[in-house]
């Protein structure tokens, strides 16, 4: 299975460890996780402490995720994406390959991060979102591929972001237009740390 820290909680029906590739490095998870039922953890992931997730969550292989970190019911990270700690990613999250989130991230309820500009009409490299420290966005909020949410950036719910946020803007829309962060919004999350 690898290592597990201690007080984890893994339910029976979650998979910790999933064996894609013979080679493939044990899976660490740090204290004090919880592991809902459902839920499956390839190897070659590598989880600080704090970790919880609702049911049916699924975090791929060659993913490094930092302390403090919520995956929410049927979210998902699917592989070589690195999250940084106290980010929260609430239910049906959907984070592609390829992608970066620093610390102190909220993710709404489905939103949906992309990595393929073409999605079956041409070869290209997939690159996933860059989300950096503080940023929060809203439910249902798309961000295409190669965009950069820039820190403390807050994306309403939503929009559908298709160009690079600066830091401390709100983007807001379809296609998402920038305004100034409201002075309510402003000062970054308070995520627990």
């Amino acid at each position: 299975m690898g290592h597990i820290g201690s007080n984890a909680a893994i339910h029976p029906d979650a998979t910790v460890g999933y064996e894609y590739r013979d080679d493939a490095a044990p899976v660490r998870i740090g204290s004090n996780a919880i592991v809902r039922a459902g839920t499956i953890i390839y190897r070659d992931v590598s989880i600080g402490d704090g970790f919880a997730t609702g049911h049916n969550g699924l975090v791929r292989e060659d993913t490094t995720i930092g302390d403090n970190v919520l995956l929410g019911t049927n979210a998902v990270i699917d592989g070589t994406c690195k999250i940084g700690s106290n980010v929260s990613m609430q239910t049906g999250v959907y984070v592609p390959t390829n992608t970066e989130i620093g610390d102190n991230v909220f993710l709404g309820p489905h939103a949906v991060l992309t990595n393929d500009p073409y999605p079956i009409r041409r070869d290209v490299d997939l690159a996933g979102p860059t989300i950096e420290d503080g940023v929060s966005i809203g439910a249902n909020a798309t961000v295409l591929p190669g965009v950069t949410i820039g820190e403390n950036a807050f994306v309403a719910a939503g929009a559908v972001v298709t160009e690079d946020v600066p830091a401390d803007t709100l983007a807001t829309g379809v296609p998402a237009a920038h305004r100034s962060l409201p002075t309510a919004l402003s000062g970054g999350n308070t995520l627990a740390e």
